[in-house]
């Protein structure tokens, strides 16, 4: 037991140094002008972003097409499992393809498996994306994907203005539509829901962690999923809605280090107790 508990311990550590370290924090600069005012946006960009709406329950009413083009309402995809949402537009020339490929390559190194453990579920933001933009969107990551059997696990979605800005406004994801370029100027980000379609973690940038992906699951399926390695792990780690990552607690660290060195030595301590006590008997009956 304690040698089990000893090598979670051990999974816990290696999983936290394999991750990237966060930035330095700014260097001030001589340069600069402590009291000059940041340049504005451009136009285009103002008003763009993500607002964070932690525990905000997503309208599951709303209804989309699928990659067949049939009608269907999110409450389709939730209900018994946690749900990967990525909201990109599948005419995008380049960012969106970023934050699929990232939410795909994140995907293959974790062992829980779309269709099985989670859905994923992806949905176009540009009214103008039809269901035939949308299957050829899921077969290409079904295939780069490479898991059998879980290509029910991938959806992809497009819909009509209304359904769109309902759920939009719903995750915290702001966009604006540029008519000279015909493109939409937008942040990058996946977001990890409950069962129940409410807003449980949102990871930002074009490349998340394979870590805290799995663990932004686990939490959200309600420990439904994982396994004992998972639950040390958010033991150890909590979710920073600053950063969009899983850091280290350090005194529930520490908690662990403890209770696990009492336990390793209790059973040490058992050990040569019981051996000790098996030694007088046989030097008792040899006398």
């Amino acid at each position: 037991m304690y040698l089990r508990l000893t090598g979670c311990l051990l999974l816990a550590a290696l999983a936290a140094s394999a991750q990237p370290g966060q930035p330095a924090p700014a260097q001030p600069s001589n340069m600069r002008d402590p009291n000059a005012k940041p340049a504005p946006l451009p136009a285009a960009l103002q008003g763009v972003g993500i607002d964070q709406r932690l525990d905000q329950q997503i309208p599951l009413d709303l209804v989309f097409r699928d990659e067949v083009g049939r009608e269907v309402p999110l409450s389709t995809y939730f209900g018994q499992k946690p749900v990967v949402l990525a909201l990109v537009y599948y005419q995008c020339p380049m960012l969106c393809t970023q934050i699929l490929n990232g939410m795909e390559t994140s995907l293959r190194a974790v062992s829980l498996d779309p269709g099985r453990d989670f859905e994923v579920v992806s949905v176009s933001f540009d009214p103008s994306d039809t269901p035939e933009l949308a299957a050829e969107k899921k077969m290409n990551y079904v295939r780069r994907y490479g898991r059998p059997n879980t290509a029910n696990g991938w959806h992809f979605l497009t819909g009509g203005e209304a359904s769109i800005k309902a759920l939009t406004d719903a995750v915290g994801f702001h966009y604006r539509y540029d008519p000279k370029t015909h493109q939409f100027a937008h942040a990058s980000a996946i977001y990890v829901l409950t069962p129940q379609g409410r807003m449980s973690r949102y990871f930002y940038g074009v490349e998340y962690a394979p870590r805290d992906l799995r663990l932004g699951l686990v939490e959200a399926s309600q420990n439904r999923i994982g396994n004992p390695v998972d639950q040390i792990l958010l033991f150890c780690y909590h979710y920073d809605p600053a950063t969009g990552k899983y850091g280290a607690i350090a005194m529930n660290m520490v908690r662990l280090g403890g209770a696990t060195f009492v336990l390793i030595s209790g059973s040490f301590l058992l050990i040569m107790w019981r051996r000790d006590f098996r030694r007088d008997r046989q030097w008792k009956r040899r006398a």
